[in-house]
């Protein structure tokens, strides 16, 4: 008995300095040293089997193989799902014309691998209502799929969202070439999915095409998941214009995970306000605490992008992630006409071929800058490059300008190929370049 005892206590002995020895994991921080919340670090999925009872559009009267537009008919289904205590919208196998339709608090939206929800091609088919544009809030054509003030809304399945957008786009080029000053108010077009003051929100795994204008905007939300998504709109022919993959706005603890994104236009976007008052107006804002991982880009503007329509943007994460062919890593948008402020930004593990790797410069496309005294001057600091690996046409595109200031830039392990004509850094117009094994063409830069 003494004997067993002495072994259990050598046994115990040896646990508790084996579990003193154990490493404890670090939590993850964000690049201004707060800690990064588990939310963030959960890779499950939204199980299509909780969400409640399932509401087939087919068994409520909705037709397939037709083009009909059944916006009544589907949105009557999304009604009745909410006044029954709510559950899942189904579209199954099939093609289903729609215009804007408005899910309420409690409904959720499934797609069966091989349906398609398809907009309509006629934009008197999407209500106008007061909507958030561009920076701005406006009366404005609404999505084909909208959601407000919900907690919990979840867009699932192998299914696709086809914003049937190729008339729009060919509208307007053809309103482009007759005014080369034509904007997106101009020649006015649905978004695909657009989520407004909302929380707990995931779309995963389904596929997002060829939206007529932005295909994925979030207004005033947090906790937002978009997960493996297929996000495509045309680079080639007729163009798809400003369809960018996901515009964040005014919104915080935001993760795009394992998304594909192809657009014409910038893929990851942060927006929140412009204009020379914009800090001043209650419905702008700031966007922080953003995730983007493991994502694949192919051919787009911007794989991230602060501007053109930011104010204060932080705590930004972009990494383990490959570019096929982008204009841009990161981008940041200066305008001469709003105060504007990004900062604690890291891109990291990254890996691909770019036109520009960090392009920093003004931005004056469709500005007007106001009067204003105590107009504060915008700035850049704590922007961290961490780990790359590409092919550049230009690896350090930074303009400097009396209208901003840049400061604490951070590059380290950085090994690339640069194409440009003038050799990277050696114009500094950052205070607190920081440079810590950085090879360009091969050649170690100090």
């Amino acid at each position: 008995m003494r004997k067993r005892l002495t072994m259990v206590l050598a046994v115990v002995m040896i646990c508790t300095l084996a579990m003193g020895k154990k490493k404890v994991q670090a939590p993850a921080l964000w690049p201004n040293g707060e800690v990064m919340d588990a939310w963030f670090t959960d890779t499950s999925k939204v199980d299509v089997a909780t969400l409640g009872k399932q509401y087939v559009l087919t068994s409520f009267g909705v037709r397939q193989g037709t083009t009909d537009i059944q916006t009544k008919e589907i949105q009557a289904v999304i009604d009745r799902c909410a006044s029954e205590g709510g559950g899942v919208v189904v579209v199954p196998k099939g093609t289903f014309y729609s215009g804007s339709l408005f899910f309420r608090q409690g409904t959720n939206l499934y797609l069966e691998e091989g349906a398609v929800l398809k907009g309509s091609d006629r934009v008197h088919d999407f209500e106008i209502r007061e909507t958030r544009i561009e920076g701005q809030t406006c009366n404005y054509f609404v999505a084909l799929v909208n959601a407000d003030g919900l907690d919990g809304f979840t867009i699932c399945g192998k299914g696709t969202i086809d914003g049937n957008g190729q008339d729009y786009w060919e509208e307007f080029w053809i309103r482009r070439r007759w005014n080369p000053q034509c904007t997106n108010k101009d020649a006015q077009r649905p978004r695909l999915t657009y989520i407004s003051n909302s929380q707990n929100v995931t779309i995963q795994d389904v596929r997002l095409i060829n939206s007529p204008f932005w295909t994925n905007h979030i207004y005033r939300c947090d906790h937002v998941r978009y997960l493996d998504l297929y996000i495509y709109s045309s680079t080639q022919g007729i163009k798809g214009p400003s369809t960018d993959a996901i515009d964040i706005d005014v919104c915080h603890d935001v993760v795009v995970r394992g998304c594909y994104m192809n657009v014409n236009d910038d893929a990851v976007v942060l927006k929140g306000g412009k204009g020379t008052f914009a800090d001043k107006a209650p419905e702008n804002g700031p966007c922080y605490n953003i995730l983007v991982e493991n994502c694949h880009y192919g051919t787009v503007h911007g794989c991230m992008t602060l501007g053109s329509e930011s104010l204060h943007d932080w705590n930004v994460i972009m990494r383990n992630c490959v570019a096929d062919d982008t204009n841009n890593v990161l981008w940041l948008k200066m305008r001469p006409d709003t105060p504007q402020h990004y900062e604690y930004v890291l891109v990291e593990n990254f890996t691909g071929k770019c036109r520009n790797c960090l392009l920093v410069r003004p931005w004056t496309q469709f500005y007007e800058k106001q009067e204003r005294e105590d107009m504060p001057l915008s700035q850049c600091n704590n922007i961290t490059f961490n780990n790359i690996r590409m092919d550049c046409g230009n690896f350090f595109a930074v303009t400097g300008s009396d209208k901003y200031a840049l400061k604490d830039f951070t590059f380290q392990d950085i090994d690339v190929q640069d194409k440009a004509k003038v050799k990277a850094f050696t114009q500094r117009p950052i205070d607190n370049l920081i440079l810590t094994r950085v090879k360009v063409n091969g050649e170690a830069i100090e």
